[in-house]
């Protein structure tokens, strides 16, 4: 009698218990639902603020605005509307005039729809000043956006030598300086999404940089250079270096010669000159 006494009690207490367990997981499991519904209320209501701001600056690209104003026009208070600012300024969708200064639309704003125009700003800004750097050096000049997996030159001024590199429109950024100073350029984790896509350079394309650590150790030479230098199986010599706005790399600035045409002091002349050139397209673009 005590035994079947002693075995009811402990069903009974077993049976509690999970009944007790069940409420306990249930009220977890709706606060977790809770929860999770929350955050993805505050979520959907992020990308529609940063969807607003595109938006607005989308309105009147070529006019700078500050963060008061854009807060005030997309209703945000302006610590949120910062925060969400610095991220995509981060991705490159909005670019920053300056600390403390307006905000743009970016590059990768206007990559998403293969908007042409801004390409075109580039194009009009750099053509004087590359005329300028191909009648000085007598060499041809080129510029360069990246179009993964290929650079693409979106203007060149030919030279007035009778024997001129010929370069294809589009090339592999592997195969040439342009493309090198492009890649190297991108963030850790746009470069390693970049190899992941596209892989390490072939021998044929990039033969000191067929391995991950010979890879990222001539990216970052071009990093702490800011100059790319190739000089390809055709006996052609190219430099590239890079060409900003607001401190974000749009398109690349290069120059290409014969080998026979390359000695020390032509050498110096182009990286000086490439960069001033650079230099005062970066300028422009900034004032843009």
């Amino acid at each position: 009698m005590n035994l079947m006494f002693c075995i009811n009690q402990l069903i009974s207490r077993a049976i509690r218990f999970y009944k007790f367990y069940f409420l306990l997981m249930n009220r977890i499991v709706k606060k977790l639902l809770f929860i999770l519904h929350y955050k993805i209320q505050l979520m959907i209501q992020v990308l529609n603020r940063a969807f607003d701001i595109l938006e607005f600056l989308a309105d009147d690209p070529s006019q700078p605005k500050v963060l008061g104003e854009i807060a005030n026009a997309v209703q945000l208070n302006h610590g949120t509307c910062a925060n969400i600012l610095k991220t995509m300024v981060d991705r490159q969708y909005i670019d920053q005039t300056g600390a403390r200064k307006g905000y743009c639309l970016g590059v990768n704003a206007y990559r998403l729809t293969d908007n042409p125009s801004f390409q075109t700003t580039i194009q009009e800004v750099a053509r004087d000043e590359m005329a300028a750097l191909t009648r000085h050096l007598d060499e041809s000049s080129l510029l360069a956006v990246l179009e993964a997996p290929n650079r693409r030159l979106i203007h060149r001024e030919l030279c007035d030598q009778a024997l001129q590199v010929q370069t294809a429109d589009e090339k592999h950024v592997y195969d040439s300086a342009s493309g090198r100073l492009l890649v190297a350029m991108l963030t850790d984790t746009e470069l390693a999404k970049f190899i992941t896509r596209y892989s390490l350079p072939t021998p044929e394309l990039w033969a000191e940089a067929t391995d991950r650590s010979s890879f990222m150790e001539q990216i970052n030479r071009i990093r702490a250079d800011e100059c790319a230098f190739q000089e390809s199986t055709r006996q052609v010599i190219g430099y590239g270096v890079p060409i900003r706005r607001f401190g974000n790399v749009v398109a690349s600035l290069s120059v290409y010669l014969p080998l026979y045409r390359h000695d020390n002091a032509k050498a110096t002349d182009v990286l000086v000159s490439l960069r001033q050139t650079a230099g005062i397209i970066n300028r422009k673009l900034g004032i843009i």
